[in-house]
């Protein structure tokens, strides 16, 4: 049997009209989607199907309609006996990914998932920050000119995301960010470009969310996961629940480790991975990461029996 491992994206994939037509398909998920609205005290749905774009773009909005919609793409591949390795989630997907493995229940992903939103928001209000995405560089070049650049500019500037071999995110205070993109540039990256966030995510000017949500987290009852979810910031498998608070309030403030997290997987054992949520932005990272690796995107009900075609 082929070992699946899933993927679960994170901001940025999101799009007006997300989860419409599951919803529609399917009456078990509409049923999600309404169980979700009545929980949250607001129509997250509407907001997801309908927009208005600016609204959905809101981090507080944006994470938790991610993570729904990836637990309604879930829904529908979880009962089909399938061999689940491993699973993991980019940045807020790794809530996703921890609720497949049944340690977080709907919603109190769900709500942890608004919850984080809103502190990365607030931490992004009082601490403004950027993030910019350095394209055809070596990750370890970059590394280097994020520790060059909050020299030069006296900012905090780090790498926060390793999402492909030559694709790294850096993040930091705007003056600072500016600086490493300049030298980046200069240093023969094919594109430096800021990123549409509204926050240094990853990055220590997420310090005091990070400390909040480490609040919420030791409130919340997780479970032992059902399968290894691989985290962020260590890039190695979460096996208890005792492991999953600590994981997650570092995760803010560390970087993601997305090469390092596909790697470990295809080590374990997956061959084929299966993209759950919005987009496609996981299985394109996949094929820059391991061109070997098979990646399949479930989003839609249009992909979703291709996707499952030669896996049950």
């Amino acid at each position: 049997m082929t070992r699946i491992g899933l993927l679960f994206p994170g901001q940025g994939s999101q799009h007006v009209g997300m989860g419409r037509e599951l919803a529609e398909a399917f009456p078990e998920l509409r049923l999600l989607f309404e169980e979700a609205d009545e929980g949250l005290g607001f129509s997250l749905s509407r907001l997801m199907f309908e927009g208005p774009e600016e609204a959905l773009r809101e981090t507080r909005n944006t994470q938790p309609a991610i993570y729904l919609h990836s637990a309604a793409c879930w829904r529908l591949v979880r009962d089909r006996g399938l061999d689940v390795a491993a699973a993991a989630g980019h940045s807020l997907g790794e809530y996703s990914a921890l609720h497949a493995a049944g340690t977080l229940e709907l919603m109190e992903g769900l709500e942890i998932a608004r919850l984080r939103g809103e502190l990365m928001f607030h931490a992004g209000v009082e601490r403004p920050g950027a993030m910019a995405a350095i394209l055809g560089l070596a990750a370890e070049r970059v590394v280097e000119i994020a520790a060059q650049a909050a020299a030069q500019s006296g900012a905090v500037v780090q790498a926060a995301n390793f999402n492909a071999p030559s694709q790294t995110v850096v993040s930091g205070e705007v003056h600072g960010v500016e600086q490493a993109m300049e030298l980046a540039r200069a240093g023969g990256a094919r594109r430096a470009l800021r990123l549409p966030v509204s926050g240094a995510f990853h990055s220590e000017l997420m310090a005091p969310a990070a400390r909040e949500l480490g609040a919420a987290l030791g409130r919340a009852a997780l479970r032992d996961p059902a399968f290894p979810v691989v985290a962020n910031a260590s890039a190695q498998p979460l096996r208890s629940a005792e492991n999953v608070r600590p994981a997650l309030e570092a995760q803010l403030t560390a970087p993601v480790r997305w090469v390092e997290t596909i790697e470990w997987m295809v080590a374990a054992g997956v061959t084929t991975f299966l993209e759950l949520g919005p987009g496609k932005v996981l299985s394109g990272l996949l094929r820059k990461i391991d061109r070997a690796a098979a990646g399949r995107a479930i989003s839609d009900p249009a992909n979703l029996q291709e996707a499952l075609r030669g896996l049950d």
